[in-house]
């Protein structure tokens, strides 16, 4: 499959080809964030310096949307703006001039990355579903042992056996339990 590139930079980049496929490419940063959610491409290289908005700027507004991983290249290679780059988003950085052997390899860095954190924010993000279902579970025990005189399995048992009975989550049976609905 062929890897979607916008490309930002007002100078000539070395020709991509190899699998890659370049379908937008601009000179100024405000330019490239407008591509970048209209084509949705796999990987966004964006020079530093560029007119009207910086590409550190489009870095951040890029990374904001969580559409592509960001590769920054540029002529500097100040550790003030590598780390600039770094807050930015960017998961790859080249220093001009470079070599194309140098930004295959940057490119694919920077896609795998962008894949491990998306997959890590898809594992905090159910993480953080289970811990609210847990509270409500918790939240409804409690009511289940002050109102009812439960001990804590039988109350853990009893939301257990009517979200199975029901055929629904425990945390709808939790909640219901928590609003009055169900009375045991």
């Amino acid at each position: 499959m062929t890897t979607r590139i916008v490309i930002a930079e007002d100078e000539a980049i070395i020709r991509l080809d190899q699998g890659y496929e370049v379908v937008g490419d601009c000179g100024r940063g405000d330019e490239a964030v407008a591509l970048v959610k209209e084509m949705i491409p796999d990987v966004v290289i964006l020079d530093i310096k560029m007119p009207v908005m910086t590409g550190l700027e489009a870095a951040k507004l890029i990374t904001e949307t969580k559409i592509c991983p960001v590769v920054m290249l540029t002529a500097f290679s100040q550790r003030e703006i590598i780390e600039q780059a770094r807050d930015a988003g960017a998961l790859a950085y080249l220093v001009k001039p470079f070599q194309k052997s140098d930004l295959v390899p940057a490119i694919e860095l920077a896609i795998a990355r962008f894949a491990e954190m998306q997959a890590l924010s898809g594992e905090v993000a159910a993480l953080g579903a289970q811990l609210e279902i847990r509270k409500l579970v918790d939240r409804a025990k409690g009511i289940l042992l002050d109102k009812y005189a439960m001990n804590e399995s039988d109350a853990f048992t009893y939301i257990q056996k009517l979200a199975m009975t029901e055929r629904v989550k425990m945390g709808e049976i939790s909640q219901r339990i928590i609003s009055g609905e169900i009375h045991p």
